[in-house]
């Protein structure tokens, strides 16, 4: 039985979504293609009619969820506190691929890193955007610096296993952008 357009545009974002949550959660390498279309709810045999390999999956989730993600204008207040807090870092699945995947990102292919260049370039716009009070040199850099201490508490956060020190990197971060965004 023949599958409609519709049908494979769903069954695509299915396994985009699927893809996502895993790669975030577990790293690339640790997922297997099989495995994404079981999460999906679909047969491993459907995977080559929506992608031509692993690697091109790892390209087109990239830059699906961080489409996603970087969609829509931003309160910038309310970004940090929700993306520097405890419940984003437990979330890894859910979460920033940014801060999931950054790491891990310079042993992917060109197209991968491209998908991840461009979702990086959003982000900094988006929050450049979000500040529109600063001139503009001093928006950029606080667009860029604010993004990068936001990821890095988060991937820090996540990394140690004490739980007081990884709160506190989260709060500690967020009160060191609060004061940048006061300027």
């Amino acid at each position: 039985m023949k599958v409609s357009r519709e049908q494979m545009a769903e069954n695509r974002r299915r396994i985009l979504d699927a893809a996502s949550r895993l790669f975030r959660d577990k790293g690339f390498d640790a997922v297997s293609v099989a495995e994404v279309m079981k999460a999906a709810g679909l047969t491993h045999g459907g995977f080559y009619g929506h992608f031509n390999s692993k690697d091109d999956l790892i390209a087109q989730t990239l830059a699906h969820v961080l489409a996603a993600n970087s969609a829509g204008g931003l309160d910038i207040r309310a970004y940090a506190d929700a993306y520097l807090s405890p419940r984003h870092r437990d979330n890894a699945a859910g979460g920033c691929p940014i801060a999931g995947l950054a790491a891990a990102i310079r042993h992917q292919t060109p197209a991968a890193r491209s998908a991840m260049t461009e979702g990086l370039r959003s982000q900094i716009h988006r929050i450049d955007a979000a500040l529109p009070e600063l001139d503009p040199a001093d928006r950029r850099r606080a667009a860029i610096g604010s993004w990068a201490a936001m990821v890095g508490a988060v991937i820090l956060a996540r990394a140690v296993d004490d739980p007081a020190l990884s709160d506190e990197v989260l709060e500690q971060t967020r009160s060191w952008i609060d004061t940048i965004l006061a300027k």
